[in-house]
């Protein structure tokens, strides 16, 4: 079970992993934030940004170190990591890194529900889906080989992931595909026919059955 945190939002692991760096004011670690790619890494909700500043400043995992005014703009808090801080950083690192925890893609709810639509037509968006896949795999290469050609593998690791994930997922679309369009997929005659005469089969209805919740 993933560790309960004073302050769960992964916005404030991005923080955190900002201020390890230098201390900074909350406009440069936003932008910080956004020019390293970290709201592609994990889901950030920007209006939140102040909220997750405010409470690792009150649980003390960050603190005020001066305040600054550049011209006419508002006085800035320029903030540091504090003991408290960088601990919480790197066992929330390990604990991300360590234990697997349930995911739920979109594609994953879409695969739920394909029987919803007829065979024929969930062959073709699985190929569209695998053209489109193979197009992004084919340009995420290419940026990540001109990337490391400047930044240190270990800074890209979590691209090498994203990747090998489509790689594999390109893959098995392939071996799926393979069974729609051979015939060979386990009940494509059963699924084909509900499309095709309206009734439910009555191995479908029977199965159904068996799995409704009791009364």
């Amino acid at each position: 079970m993933p560790k309960r945190r004073k302050v769960g939002n992964l916005l404030a692991l991005a923080v955190l992993s900002a201020l390890v760096q230098r201390p900074m004011h909350p406009y440069e670690i936003a932008t910080a934030l956004r020019a390293w790619g970290k709201d592609q890494d994990m889901e950030i909700k920007w209006g939140s940004f102040y909220t997750v500043i405010r409470n690792l400043d009150r649980h003390e995992m960050i603190a005020a170190v001066e305040s600054v005014r550049e011209g006419r703009r508002p006085e800035r808090t320029v903030y540091r990591i504090t003991d408290a801080g960088r601990a919480e950083l790197v066992d929330w690192a390990r604990e991300l890194v360590s234990t697997p925890m349930p995911e739920h893609p979109r594609f994953r709810a879409g695969l739920s529900v394909l029987a919803a639509l007829h065979p024929d037509e969930a062959t073709a968006l699985l190929r569209q889906r695998l053209g489109l896949l193979v197009d992004a795999i084919t340009a995420d290469r290419a940026t990540l080989d001109e990337h490391l050609r400047a930044i240190p593998r270990l800074f890209l690791v979590e691209t090498e992931y994203d990747l090998a994930m489509r790689e594999a997922e390109a893959a098995w679309l392939r071996a799926l595909l393979d069974e729609l369009t051979s015939g060979t997929y386990p009940g494509l005659d059963t699924w084909r026919a509900f499309h095709e005469t309206g009734e439910m089969p009555a191995e479908l209805t029977e199965l159904a059955e068996r799995t409704s919740p009791p009364d």
